[in-house]
Protein backbone atom coordinates (compact mmCIF):
# COMPACT_ATOMS: atom_id res chain seq x y z
CA UNK A 1 0.00 0.00 0.00
CA UNK A 2 1.03 3.53 -0.35
CA UNK A 3 0.15 6.38 1.35
CA UNK A 4 0.24 9.81 -0.05
CA UNK A 5 1.22 12.94 1.44
CA UNK A 6 -1.64 15.67 1.48
CA UNK A 7 -1.20 18.38 -0.77
CA UNK A 8 -1.54 21.21 2.35
CA UNK A 9 1.91 20.04 2.99
CA UNK A 10 3.30 20.96 0.12
CA UNK A 11 1.34 24.66 -0.31
CA UNK A 12 2.91 26.02 2.68
CA UNK A 13 5.87 25.83 5.17
CA UNK A 14 5.73 22.26 7.21
CA UNK A 15 6.09 23.15 11.05
CA UNK A 16 8.05 20.50 12.94
CA UNK A 17 8.32 20.09 16.69
CA UNK A 18 11.54 17.80 17.88
CA UNK A 19 10.74 16.91 21.15
CA UNK A 20 13.97 15.59 22.75
CA UNK A 21 17.74 16.90 21.96
CA UNK A 22 19.59 14.07 23.42
CA UNK A 23 21.30 11.37 21.36
CA UNK A 24 18.53 10.76 18.71
CA UNK A 25 16.93 14.47 18.82
CA UNK A 26 20.49 16.38 17.81
CA UNK A 27 20.97 13.74 15.60
CA UNK A 28 17.91 14.40 13.49
CA UNK A 29 18.31 18.42 14.27
CA UNK A 30 21.70 18.06 12.43
CA UNK A 31 20.34 16.21 9.63
CA UNK A 32 17.17 18.17 8.91
CA UNK A 33 18.70 21.38 7.55
CA UNK A 34 19.50 19.23 4.30
CA UNK A 35 16.01 18.12 4.04
CA UNK A 36 15.02 22.02 4.41
CA UNK A 37 17.12 22.71 1.41
CA UNK A 38 16.63 19.77 -0.41
CA UNK A 39 12.30 20.75 -0.68
CA UNK A 40 13.58 24.51 -1.59
CA UNK A 41 15.42 23.51 -4.88
CA UNK A 42 12.65 20.72 -5.54
CA UNK A 43 9.80 23.83 -5.61
CA UNK A 44 8.51 23.56 -2.01
CA UNK A 45 7.33 26.69 -1.11
CA UNK A 46 8.47 27.16 2.42
CA UNK A 47 10.48 24.26 3.61
CA UNK A 48 10.53 23.11 6.91
CA UNK A 49 9.62 25.62 10.26
CA UNK A 50 11.63 23.62 12.84
CA UNK A 51 11.15 24.25 16.76
CA UNK A 52 13.32 22.06 19.32
CA UNK A 53 11.73 21.74 22.64
CA UNK A 54 13.48 19.91 25.65
CA UNK A 55 13.89 21.28 29.50
CA UNK A 56 17.52 19.81 30.50
CA UNK A 57 20.59 21.25 30.31
CA UNK A 58 23.63 19.88 28.80
CA UNK A 59 25.73 17.79 31.21
CA UNK A 60 29.22 16.48 31.12
CA UNK A 61 28.02 12.66 30.26
CA UNK A 62 26.40 14.20 27.52
CA UNK A 63 29.52 15.08 26.02
CA UNK A 64 30.73 11.81 25.36
CA UNK A 65 28.54 10.59 22.69
CA UNK A 66 25.80 13.48 21.98
CA UNK A 67 27.19 16.40 20.09
CA UNK A 68 27.85 19.05 22.72
CA UNK A 69 31.23 20.44 24.07
CA UNK A 70 32.31 21.21 27.51
CA UNK A 71 32.03 24.80 26.64
CA UNK A 72 28.30 24.45 26.75
CA UNK A 73 27.88 22.23 29.77
CA UNK A 74 24.68 23.78 31.97
CA UNK A 75 23.10 25.49 29.10
CA UNK A 76 19.91 24.51 27.43
CA UNK A 77 20.24 21.82 25.09
CA UNK A 78 17.06 22.86 22.98
CA UNK A 79 19.03 26.26 22.90
CA UNK A 80 22.67 25.27 21.73
CA UNK A 81 21.35 23.48 19.11
CA UNK A 82 18.71 26.05 17.65
CA UNK A 83 21.37 28.86 17.91
CA UNK A 84 23.98 26.24 15.94
CA UNK A 85 21.77 25.22 13.13
CA UNK A 86 20.67 29.54 12.75
CA UNK A 87 24.43 30.10 12.79
CA UNK A 88 25.52 28.02 10.44
CA UNK A 89 22.47 27.65 8.04
CA UNK A 90 21.16 30.84 8.03
CA UNK A 91 18.18 29.69 9.65
CA UNK A 92 15.44 31.28 11.75
CA UNK A 93 14.58 28.45 14.08
CA UNK A 94 13.48 28.62 17.26
CA UNK A 95 14.17 26.23 21.13
CA UNK A 96 11.80 26.30 23.63
CA UNK A 97 14.01 25.23 26.91
CA UNK A 98 11.00 23.64 28.79
CA UNK A 99 9.30 19.87 28.44
CA UNK A 100 6.36 18.73 26.70
CA UNK A 101 3.64 18.18 28.92
CA UNK A 102 -0.33 18.36 29.33
CA UNK A 103 -0.33 21.94 28.90
CA UNK A 104 1.72 22.78 25.94
CA UNK A 105 0.33 23.50 23.43
CA UNK A 106 0.62 21.26 19.84
CA UNK A 107 -1.88 23.59 17.48
CA UNK A 108 0.38 24.87 15.00
CA UNK A 109 2.43 21.68 14.71
CA UNK A 110 2.17 19.65 11.14
CA UNK A 111 5.00 16.79 12.39
CA UNK A 112 6.23 15.92 15.89
CA UNK A 113 9.34 14.34 15.96
CA UNK A 114 9.53 12.38 19.44
CA UNK A 115 13.01 11.36 20.53
CA UNK A 116 12.59 10.74 24.11
CA UNK A 117 13.94 8.23 26.55
CA UNK A 118 11.20 7.05 28.67
CA UNK A 119 7.93 5.46 28.25
CA UNK A 120 6.05 8.50 30.11
CA UNK A 121 7.35 10.98 28.01
CA UNK A 122 6.21 8.78 25.10
CA UNK A 123 2.88 8.96 26.60
CA UNK A 124 2.40 12.15 27.39
CA UNK A 125 2.97 12.51 23.15
CA UNK A 126 0.96 10.37 22.30
CA UNK A 127 -1.86 11.98 24.66
CA UNK A 128 -0.94 15.25 23.13
CA UNK A 129 -1.18 14.36 19.39
CA UNK A 130 -4.45 12.10 19.67
CA UNK A 131 -8.27 13.16 20.19
CA UNK A 132 -10.62 15.79 18.88
CA UNK A 133 -8.48 18.82 19.71
CA UNK A 134 -5.25 17.83 18.09
CA UNK A 135 -4.07 18.64 14.47
CA UNK A 136 -0.90 17.64 14.21
CA UNK A 137 -0.65 15.60 10.93
CA UNK A 138 2.40 13.70 11.63
CA UNK A 139 4.16 11.51 14.46
CA UNK A 140 7.93 10.42 14.06
CA UNK A 141 8.96 8.68 16.92
CA UNK A 142 12.33 7.40 17.38
CA UNK A 143 13.30 4.82 20.04
CA UNK A 144 16.88 3.10 20.79
CA UNK A 145 18.19 0.41 23.07
CA UNK A 146 21.58 -0.26 23.35
CA UNK A 147 22.34 -1.65 19.64
CA UNK A 148 19.60 -0.44 17.50
CA UNK A 149 16.52 1.04 17.82
CA UNK A 150 13.47 1.67 15.65
CA UNK A 151 11.35 4.85 14.01
CA UNK A 152 7.77 4.90 13.22
CA UNK A 153 6.01 7.73 11.29
CA UNK A 154 2.30 8.08 12.09
CA UNK A 155 -1.08 9.79 11.42
CA UNK A 156 -2.74 10.02 15.06
CA UNK A 157 -5.85 9.72 15.22
CA UNK A 158 -7.56 13.44 15.71
CA UNK A 159 -9.34 15.97 13.25
CA UNK A 160 -6.67 15.90 10.83
CA UNK A 161 -6.49 12.08 10.37
CA UNK A 162 -9.57 10.48 10.49
CA UNK A 163 -10.49 7.09 11.29
CA UNK A 164 -9.69 4.36 8.50
CA UNK A 165 -8.15 1.42 7.35
CA UNK A 166 -5.29 3.11 5.84
CA UNK A 167 -4.34 5.81 8.17
CA UNK A 168 -0.68 4.88 9.07
CA UNK A 169 -0.57 3.81 12.95
CA UNK A 170 1.48 5.57 15.69
CA UNK A 171 3.66 3.73 17.53
CA UNK A 172 1.45 3.90 20.83
CA UNK A 173 -1.03 1.86 18.39
CA UNK A 174 1.82 -0.69 17.00
CA UNK A 175 3.30 -0.89 20.64
CA UNK A 176 1.29 -0.34 23.62
CA UNK A 177 3.94 -1.30 25.72
CA UNK A 178 6.31 1.27 24.51
CA UNK A 179 3.67 3.98 26.34
CA UNK A 180 3.43 2.24 29.61
CA UNK A 181 5.42 4.04 32.12
CA UNK A 182 4.84 1.06 34.26
CA UNK A 183 7.48 -0.49 32.59
CA UNK A 184 10.14 2.26 32.85
CA UNK A 185 12.99 2.14 34.66
CA UNK A 186 14.34 4.61 37.30
CA UNK A 187 14.93 6.85 34.75
CA UNK A 188 17.68 8.66 36.03
CA UNK A 189 20.76 9.84 33.49
CA UNK A 190 23.60 7.67 33.35
CA UNK A 191 26.05 8.88 36.12
CA UNK A 192 29.53 8.29 34.32
CA UNK A 193 30.70 8.17 30.69
CA UNK A 194 31.61 4.53 31.13
CA UNK A 195 27.61 3.66 31.95
CA UNK A 196 26.43 5.94 29.59
CA UNK A 197 28.50 3.99 26.47
CA UNK A 198 27.64 0.34 28.30
CA UNK A 199 23.57 2.06 27.89
CA UNK A 200 24.61 2.66 24.41
CA UNK A 201 27.27 1.58 21.92
CA UNK A 202 28.41 5.00 19.61
CA UNK A 203 26.62 5.97 16.30
CA UNK A 204 23.56 3.97 16.96
CA UNK A 205 21.54 8.08 17.21
CA UNK A 206 23.27 8.70 13.52
CA UNK A 207 22.05 6.10 11.84
CA UNK A 208 18.90 5.44 13.44
CA UNK A 209 17.75 9.49 12.47
CA UNK A 210 19.59 8.72 9.00
CA UNK A 211 17.01 6.38 8.10
CA UNK A 212 14.07 8.63 9.76
CA UNK A 213 15.22 11.75 7.77
CA UNK A 214 15.17 9.40 4.73
CA UNK A 215 11.85 8.59 4.98
CA UNK A 216 10.64 11.95 5.59
CA UNK A 217 13.24 13.09 2.55
CA UNK A 218 11.22 10.05 -0.16
CA UNK A 219 7.78 11.37 1.13
CA UNK A 220 8.00 15.28 0.03
CA UNK A 221 10.47 14.19 -2.83
CA UNK A 222 8.50 11.31 -4.56
CA UNK A 223 4.98 13.08 -2.49
CA UNK A 224 4.51 8.66 -1.39
CA UNK A 225 5.79 5.56 0.68
CA UNK A 226 5.39 2.32 1.05
CA UNK A 227 7.06 2.17 4.03
CA UNK A 228 6.77 4.20 7.27
CA UNK A 229 9.62 2.96 9.95
CA UNK A 230 11.95 0.17 10.37
CA UNK A 231 14.12 -1.35 13.02
CA UNK A 232 17.35 -1.08 12.82
CA UNK A 233 20.50 -3.36 14.19
CA UNK A 234 23.52 -1.69 14.20
CA UNK A 235 25.34 -4.67 15.66
CA UNK A 236 23.93 -7.02 13.00
CA UNK A 237 24.23 -4.40 10.26
CA UNK A 238 20.41 -4.96 9.59
CA UNK A 239 17.08 -3.07 8.76
CA UNK A 240 14.08 -4.50 8.62
CA UNK A 241 11.44 -2.20 7.38
CA UNK A 242 7.47 -1.42 8.45
CA UNK A 243 5.20 -1.75 5.49
CA UNK A 244 2.23 0.57 4.98
CA UNK A 245 0.34 -2.23 5.20
CA UNK A 246 -3.23 -2.99 7.17
CA UNK A 247 -2.46 -7.10 7.55
CA UNK A 248 1.48 -6.06 9.14
CA UNK A 249 -0.57 -3.54 11.33
CA UNK A 250 -3.10 -6.19 12.55
CA UNK A 251 -0.58 -8.73 13.28
CA UNK A 252 1.60 -6.53 15.27
CA UNK A 253 -1.76 -5.22 17.66
CA UNK A 254 -2.16 -8.64 17.98
CA UNK A 255 1.35 -9.35 19.64
CA UNK A 256 0.86 -6.13 21.39
CA UNK A 257 -1.97 -7.64 22.81
CA UNK A 258 -0.36 -10.78 23.81
CA UNK A 259 2.35 -8.89 25.37
CA UNK A 260 0.57 -6.49 27.72
CA UNK A 261 -1.59 -9.30 28.73
CA UNK A 262 0.60 -11.47 29.10
CA UNK A 263 3.10 -9.47 31.55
Amino acid sequence: MAHHLSPELIRRPVRVLIVGCGGNGSAITAGLPYLHQAMLVHGHPGGLEVTLMDGDVVSPTNCVRQPFSQAEIGHSKAVVLVSRMNLFWGLNWHAVADHLSAKTSVDRVDILIGCVDSRAARKVIAQKVTGPRSGVSFWLDLGNHATGGQFVLGQPWNWENKRSATRLRTIAELFPELVDPSLDNDGLPSCSAVEALERQEPFVNPTLANHALALLARLFRHGSITYHGAFVNVAGCRVQPLAADPAVWRALQRRGKRRVNGR
